[in-house]
């Protein structure tokens, strides 16, 4: 297979994607149309590739090229791949991570806000949920928990760094998602918007009425501090997770997977 690059020299400028380059300069904000992402592990490449992304290059263990990553590569024709043995591998920083393929992608041009929800009857809203692993783990849950869609506000985590695909098991690959201001352009598009918040005058996450909604917007504020002031009071509901034996919040993505499994309309 004449695409098969075997790895010599670890300071070759077409293994940087891999080893060396930050997740900002694979954003590549000044640049979007060249920005790119890692995926992780044959099943997360696949996920990737159904949804469209277009492959760059390869970097696998040599076992994997007959093995698990046979039907990837059949996908990704005249992609450069490079392999070597793992304990080559591992000189990688980071390459003992995965699960014995990574793979370089393009990133697509986003869609709006109304694109995204089109159709849509529940989805979330993360606002600055800043950690990439909170992010992946809340992509999950709402793929698995029967969200729509998912929109962020631009100071949170990329859903494609690194991290947060693979937390998610690269369901970000299968949830559409973009960015947005505020819960208000949410409402314009006809969704009733829910702020998740520890406060006294809210509503239990049971209340029948939050069911009843036919598009609610579920959203869900940065680690620590949850949700702005303001933000809480542009929405049409305050809802509050009862908390017991002392404990007075989740971790923003246990809270994410309790309110999508009551309020996904499952």
């Amino acid at each position: 297979m004449e695409h098969i690059i075997e790895i010599t020299d670890f300071s070759a400028p077409e293994l940087d994607v891999y080893a060396r380059l930050t997740e900002a300069q694979l954003l590549n904000r000044e640049h979007p149309e060249e920005g790119l992402f890692i995926a992780e592990s044959p099943k997360v490449i696949e996920r990737a590739l159904n949804a469209g992304f277009q492959p760059v290059s390869c970097l696998m263990e040599r076992k994997h090229i007959t093995g698990e990553g046979k039907e990837i590569l059949a996908r990704c024709p005249g992609v450069p791949v490079y392999t070597a043995d793992f304990e080559v591998l591992t000189k990688l920083t980071g390459f003992q991570l995965t699960r014995g393929m990574l793979c370089a992608m393009r990133r697509k041009p986003l869609p709006s806000a109304a694109e995204v929800c089109a159709g849509a009857r529940r989805v979330a809203v993360l606002e600055d949920v800043m950690n990439p692993t909170n992010v992946g783990a809340i992509f999950r849950s709402a793929a698995a928990l029967n969200m729509d869609a998912v929109l962020l506000t631009p100071a949170c985590a990329n859903p494609l760094y690194r991290r947060a695909i693979r937390v998610s098991m690269g369901t970000v690959f299968q949830v559409p998602w973009t960015y947005v201001e505020d819960v208000r352009e949410l409402k314009a598009l006809g969704f009733k918007t829910a702020a998740m918040a520890l406060r006294e005058d809210t509503l239990s996450i049971r209340d029948p009425r939050l069911q009843e909604v036919e598009k609610l917007a579920v959203v869900l504020g940065t680690e620590g501090d949850g949700l702005a002031d303001r933000t809480i009071g542009d929405c049409d509901f305050t809802v509050k997770i009862p908390m017991s034996h002392g404990v007075d919040s989740l971790n923003v993505a246990a809270a994410s997977a309790v309110a999508f499994f009551q309020l996904g309309g499952i």
